[in-house]
């Protein structure tokens, strides 16, 4: 009898390092939040908004998903989209999630920093104890605004900062180097932030060094770009730099439109640390097991491949030591109980 590999990794456990949790609106839930706070939206209904979900470029989504955000008010809107994706987590088997959040796309339309961190927050907090899924969570800065900005975001990080593990980069990558946010990821690390930012997605291989060098990330957010750079790759080998890879929001974004061609086979073959994740589920397509039989179809992977994907999760995650071994152990019994 042939091998499984879709039921594999349906029933496999997970982890999940690429997530914003803004990017998991779906678009019945932004119907009711719009109906619940009177907010306008420019569609009629949810079928509209999932015909608008046809995309060029990062750009043509981000004006999307900024519009989208406009629902989003009060501190249960934040807690009723952050326990849908952990419920939807929780019947995927998905064990562990480090989540993206960004307060400067709600501070800006009014909405204060405390209400998005407490409903997050809350929702975390109750996914732990009903479901016993692990999260960290990571404040991203707008790179599209100014590092002034960014600077007044983190002065509430540290005020939170028992909630909020690390600090991120994400939006508009083209134009908005990690460089120019030096000063503040300096401030992030001495204060014990963990840093990560996005790199290298549609900016150029240059943007992944300066993450490295400048940010001094733990880890790189996409990281697609790097491969042009056959010595960077080397050193990602290396220092062991985990990829965050989004097979799905590579295919959507027209980052990589055919899968087939999506180079995650030659980062697993330059001993890449290569995870997958879902970015920005709801309008990608697909949440984190989507992805793994996206990629896992397209490029033919095999077992062990999947295997070691998988694995890479929990690899890379900030667990702690204690319990990330506690993780893989789990994660290997899974394996090993399937022959």
């Amino acid at each position: 009898m042939s091998f499984d590999i879709d039921a594999f990794i349906r029933g496999m456990p997970k982890a999940e390092l690429h997530l914003h949790i803004e990017g998991t609106l779906e678009p019945e839930m932004m119907m009711g939040l719009a109906k619940r706070n009177g907010v306008s939206l420019p569609y009629q209904n949810v079928e509209e908004i999932r015909k608008a979900y046809q995309f060029g470029s990062l750009q043509d989504f981000l004006d999307l998903y900024y519009a989208g955000m406009s629902v989003l008010k009060t501190e249960r809107d934040f807690f009723d989209l952050t326990y849908a994706y952990l419920t939807r987590m929780h019947q995927e088997h998905t064990r562990h999630v480090e989540i993206f959040f960004d307060p400067q796309g709600h501070t800006e339309r009014g909405v204060a920093f405390d209400t998005v961190l407490d409903g997050i927050s809350s929702a975390l907090e109750k996914a732990q104890i009903e479901f016993g899924i692990t999260s960290r969570l990571i404040m991203c800065f707008l790179r599209h605004l100014s590092e002034d900005s960014a600077f007044e975001t983190f002065d509430h990080a540290c005020r939170c900062k028992s909630r909020i593990f690390g600090i991120g980069l994400d939006s508009s990558e083209k134009g908005h180097p990690p460089s120019k946010f030096s000063r503040v990821y300096k401030a992030a690390r001495e204060a014990g932030f963990y840093p990560v930012a996005h790199a290298g997605e549609e900016g150029p291989p240059s943007y992944v060094c300066e993450a490295l060098d400048d940010l001094k990330v733990k880890r790189i957010d996409h990281g697609n770009r790097a491969l042009e750079n056959p010595a960077l790759v080397k050193r990602i080998a290396d220092e062991k730099i985990p990829l965050t890879i989004c097979p799905l929001s590579n295919k959507r974004l027209q980052v990589c439109p055919d899968l087939t061609q999506h180079p995650l086979r030659k980062m697993l073959d330059a001993d890449l640390i290569v995870t997958i994740n879902s970015d920005d589920p709801s309008y990608f397509g697909g949440y984190l097991t989507d992805n793994f039989l996206a990629i896992a179809g397209a490029l033919s992977l095999d077992r062990k491949a999947v295997e070691t994907l998988g694995r890479n999760a929990f690899i890379a995650s900030f667990l702690s030591a204690q319990d990330k071994q506690k993780a893989l152990e789990d994660f290997d019994s899974y394996v090993k109980g399937l022959g």
